[in-house]
C-alpha cells in the first residue's frame, strides 16, 4: 500500500511530536537528579554537538557564513527565553499542564503576525485566539494568592517558542536547518551557564543515569527536528500542521505512566479548548491562504 504525501506527512508529524514528548520526559526525569542548569548546559553541549556534525557531513558550515544578523539575533534571543523557561516548567511542574500551555503557541504566533508582519485576521481566527486563551489561563487556574511560579514559567516559555517561530520567518534564507538547531543548542548552553552561576550549583554530573538521559533527549530532538521539517515539506500544510496536538496527547500517555501524574477533567478540558482553538485558527488561515 503506497500513502499519499499528505499521509506521509502526517505520519512524520505525529513521529515528530511523539519524539518531542520523550525528549521532554527525558530532560524532566534528568532534572530530578541533577541541577537545572547543568542539564540546561549538557543538553545543548550534545545537541549543538550533532547539529553540527550534520552541518559537516553536508559540507556545510556549522554556523551561519553571513554572521549574526539583526534577525538572528532576536531569534535566538526568543529561543533563549524560550528553552530557559521550558526547561524550568518541565523540571518543577507538572509535564502535562506544562505541555498543554505549549500548544498555545501557534495561536500566539497568528497573533504576533498581525503585529509584525502586517498579517490580516478575521474574527473568526481572532475569536479562536481569545478562546485558546482563556484555555491557558484556565489550566493556570490562578487563585487568590496569584499565579504560581512554575506556571508562569510556562507561559513564558510559551510566549518565548512563539516569538522564536516568528522570528524565523525573518531569518535569512541562505541559513540551513543545521545551523538554526546549532544556534539554538548554543542558546541552550548560554542558559545553562547563566543559570549555573546564579545559583551557584554544582558543576559535577554525579549521576550516570540522568547524564544518559540528557544524551538521549539532545539525539532524539535531532530526530523530532528533522522529521518536523520533512513533515512540513511534504503533505499539504492545512493537513499537516494540526498533527502538531498530537504532542499533547503523547505527552499526557507519559505524564501518567512515568510520572504518575493525574489530570482531573477540568484540565483536560481546558487542554481540549486549547487545541480545538489552534486547529481551527491554522487550518483557517491556511484556507485563506
Amino acid at each position: 500500500m503506497t500513502l499519499s504525501d499528505n499521509q506521509r506527512g502526517a505520519a512524520f508529524m505525529a513521529l515528530a511530536m511523539a519524539t518531542f514528548a520523550v525528549e521532554d520526559a527525558l530532560f524532566k526525569a534528568a532534572t530530578q537528579q541533577l541541577p537545572v542548569g547543568l542539564c540546561l548546559l549538557v543538553f545543548g553541549i550534545c545537541g549543538a554537538t550533532i547539529f553540527a556534525l550534520l552541518a559537516l557531513s553536508r559540507r556545510q558550515s556549522p554556523l551561519p557564513a553571513g554572521g549574526m544578523t539583526r534577525g538572528l539575533l532576536i531569534r535566538s534571543a526568543f529561543e533563549l527565553m524560550g528553552r530557559l523557561f521550558f526547561g524550568l516548567a518541565l523540571a518543577f511542574a507538572d509535564l502535562s499542564s506544562t505541555t498543554a500551555i505549549l500548544q498555545a503557541a501557534p495561536l500566539v504566533v497568528v497573533a504576533g503576525a498581525v503585529v509584525v508582519f502586517g498579517e490580516r485576521v478575521g474574527w473568526r481566527r481572532w475569536s479562536a485566539i481569545a478562546l485558546g486563551l482563556v484555555g491557558v489561563l484556565m489550566v493556570l487556574r490562578p487563585d487568590a494568592s496569584g499565579l504560581q511560579a512554575t506556571a508562569i514559567f510556562a507561559v513564558l516559555g510559551m510566549i518565548g517558542f512563539a516569538g522564536r517561530d516568528l522570528a524565523t520567518r525573518a531569518a535569512p534564507p541562505a541559513v540551513t536547518n543545521a545551523q538554526l538547531g546549532v544556534l539554538g543548542f548554543v542558546v541552550l548552553i548560554v542558559a545553562g551557564v547563566l543559570m549555573q552561576l546564579v545559583t551557584g550549583a554544582a558543576w559535577a554530573l554525579t549521576d550516570f543515569g540522568a547524564t544518559l538521559n540528557l544524551v538521549l533527549a539532545a539525539m532524539l530532538g535531532v530526530v523530532a527536528y528533522s522529521s518536523l521539517t520533512t513533515a512540513m515539506r511534504t503533505g499539504e500544510v492545512a493537513v499537516v500542521t494540526p498533527f502538531r496536538y498530537t504532542r499533547l496527547v503523547f505527552a499526557l500517555i507519559i505524564a501518567v505512566v512515568v510520572f504518575g501524574e493525574a489530570p482531573d477533567p477540568m484540565m483536560l478540558a481546558d487542554a481540549a479548548l486549547i487545541v480545538a482553538s489552534g486547529i481551527f485558527a491554522l487550518t483557517r488561515s491556511n484556507r485563506r491562504t
